[in-house]
């Protein structure tokens, strides 16, 4: 019985923790953006744009238009 309580604590973590996603590399672009409204696919696409190898001012550009 502990066996299958603890085995479930590690699973409810496991996914909170995935779903967790880190956004301060959006609010270096964007100091004041709103990315609690952002759904999860908006969100990836801002990070692809954020590790992608286009220049800082380009990268500023598309995750402004993004964002709006």
């Amino acid at each position: 019985m502990k066996t299958l309580i603890t085995a479930a604590a590690l699973a409810l973590t496991a996914f909170s923790a995935s779903a967790m996603v880190d956004t301060s590399a959006i609010e270096k672009y964007v100091p004041n953006a709103d990315v609690a409204a952002l759904s999860d696919a908006e969100v990836n696409s801002i990070l692809n744009v954020i590790h992608s190898s286009d220049s800082e001012g380009e990268k500023r550009s598309l995750i402004w238009s993004l964002l709006n």
